[in-house]
């Protein structure tokens, strides 16, 4: 079954030719960066952050501690943020240095998780125009040969040119849509991780979360406003 797969993938790069190898192998670089990003992504929670929201509710309940333990699980952007918040925030630092240390943290933590994405984008963008740069050279290839051949023209030889150089297109189209698919989605992620940022560290600081009167592990109160989860 593998040698008969493997004979169908090896025929059809000699038919379309270095064209349709070069997308091939751009289908085999955007495979492995989607694999990793994905389970990066889903391994650290990016874009889920039902524990964050925990544990931003645990802390303006009055639960510092058991927010922190919490939150120190989380391996995302937002849960490094939150964290960061709430450390400071047991040190009493004021809201302007919370605000710029987050601020730093959280860029670099985004930076880090956006690698690859650019590079997925690229292919999504190119491999299409790379098709269609094969189905010219192709096209170009079957008119030659309608020229030379004169009027002695094989109508079945020169549809099997067009076809073959058409196939080229289809295979950048065939690498191009399920990529920017996945790009989509892995965007999605990261705006929903740095507005999860913005908003739950703003919440944390804000006179209501006990900025200004903060007491350790105090008694259980309901937070000063319900967040919706």
């Amino acid at each position: 079954m593998i040698t008969k797969i493997l004979e169908q993938v090896v025929s059809i790069l000699q038919l379309g030719g270095p064209v349709v190898t070069v997308i091939a192998g751009l289908s085999v670089i955007a495979l492995a960066l989607i694999l990793v990003k994905v389970f990066e992504f889903l391994f650290c929670g990016i874009g889920n952050t039902r524990r964050e929201k925990e544990g931003v509710q645990a802390w303006l309940s009055n639960q510092q501690r058991h927010a922190i333990t919490h939150i120190q699980r989380s391996k995302s952007a937002a849960g490094k943020a939150v964290l960061t918040t709430c450390q400071l925030l047991e040190k009493r630092a004021q809201k302007p240095e919370i605000e710029e240390r987050v601020s730093v943290q959280a860029a670099s933590d985004l930076h880090h998780f956006s690698k690859g994405i650019r590079a997925l984008e690229a292919i999504a963008q190119v491999a299409p125009l790379i098709g269609l740069f094969g189905t010219v050279l192709g096209m170009i290839e079957a008119f030659q040969a309608l020229q030379s051949a004169g009027s002695n023209v094989d109508p079945s030889v020169l549809a099997g040119g067009i076809w073959v150089a058409l196939m080229t297109t289809a295979a950048g189209l065939a690498v191009a849509m399920p990529v920017s698919l996945i790009v989509t989605w892995l965007e999605g992620r990261l705006e929903a991780e740095r507005i999860a940022i913005q908003t739950l560290t703003s919440r944390l600081l804000l006179p209501e979360s006990g900025i200004l009167d903060y007491q350790p592990d105090g008694p259980v109160t309901e937070p000063a406003f319900a967040y919706a989860h």
